[in-house]
């Protein structure tokens, strides 16, 4: 009888010891999380991706078997531990990780090169759900290098948040209610703003002088027809050659960025000069010679405002 009494015992014992991080009380356990970013680097627009070195530590209240089990990146390639430290902070457990991730980023590029970007490193805990764990900010001190400089960039904003990862599925545990599941989740967002204008005029300055090689045109006479069409024809194969040369850094989007913007006006001003250099011609040979020079002086007026216009506003909308 006391042999089966014991084995009751222990039964109800092992049944009933609660996991060291499970929820007290109905009272998740609270895990303080903060972090210093490092370096933020190889920023690559085709992989959709980039670099960041970054420290994370947390304060807690139970031991870690296995520390790197407690954190995961969600939105990482991949990521490496490459320090760990553990020790006790005022009776709490202190882990420190040093961590290098490669990051997948959608760019947005609509306003390319004047673009904006915000990036996001979201950290979560992928063993207890909210009910057992959360996690809230430490916002003491600095979360970034004060001297961090992203080469083309300017750091625009940078805050820290928590929350919750939400996911709409139990991963097979028949025991939840709903097949939801909701996970303590840390965000770090920082928005740069890219240093733009020195890249503007780098990436543009063909596009323009093919704009004017074939604006040129406007001043050479319509019975030189050879120089006539031959520069418009020329610098509209350079523009499309500048288009490939940008769009070979950029990954394919569906969106119509400024760089799209741009070089279509370009490409119809080309248009437009070739069309009415032919307009011009036909003038010429009709013997109305005082018609076509006025022909020639009202579109090249037309032409050059609207494409100054277009462009000036085009930009400005894009800073």
């Amino acid at each position: 009888m006391k042999r089966i009494l014991l084995l009751i015992s222990l039964a109800f014992f092992l049944l009933g010891k609660p996991n060291a991080w499970a929820a007290h009380d109905n009272h998740p356990d609270t895990v303080k999380v903060g972090c210093y970013i490092i370096s933020l680097h190889d920023f690559d627009f085709i992989e959709e991706q980039y670099t960041t070195r970054f420290w994370l530590w947390m304060l807690h209240d139970h031991p870690i078997d296995k520390p790197s089990d407690m954190i995961e990146l969600p939105d990482a390639k991949e990521y490496k531990i490459d320090n760990m430290m553990m020790d006790s902070l005022n009776g709490k457990g202190w882990l420190q990780l040093k961590i290098k991730s490669v990051m997948k980023q959608a760019w947005n590029l609509q306003n390319f090169p004047f673009d904006e970007q915000t990036l996001k490193i979201k950290i979560e805990n992928p063993e207890f759900m909210v009910q057992d764990l959360i996690f809230v900010p430490d916002t003491l001190g600095k979360s970034y290098d004060p001297a961090l400089e992203v080469d083309g960039w300017k750091i625009k904003s940078f805050h820290i948040d928590t929350g919750r990862a939400h996911y709409n599925t139990a991963f097979g545990d028949n025991t939840q209610l709903k097949p939801e599941s909701d996970y303590a989740q840390f965000v770090v967002n920082i928005t740069i703003k890219r240093d733009a204008w020195g890249l503007f005029f780098k990436l543009f300055l063909g596009m323009y002088v093919a704009f004017a090689i074939s604006y040129v045109s406007f001043f050479i006479d319509p019975s030189h027809a050879e120089p006539r069409f031959g520069l418009p024809v020329g610098g509209l194969f350079a523009a499309v050659g500048n288009k490939y040369v940008i769009d070979s850094y950029l990954p394919e989007t569906s969106t119509l960025t400024i760089v799209d913007t741009l070089h279509g006006l370009t490409f119809v001003m080309i248009f437009v000069i070739i069309a009415f250099s032919a307009l011009s011609l036909r003038q010429d040979d009709d013997g109305q010679q005082k018609l076509s020079n006025a022909t020639d002086r009202l579109v090249a007026w037309i032409v050059g405002g609207i494409y100054l216009a277009v462009n000036v506003v085009s930009v400005l909308m894009a800073l």
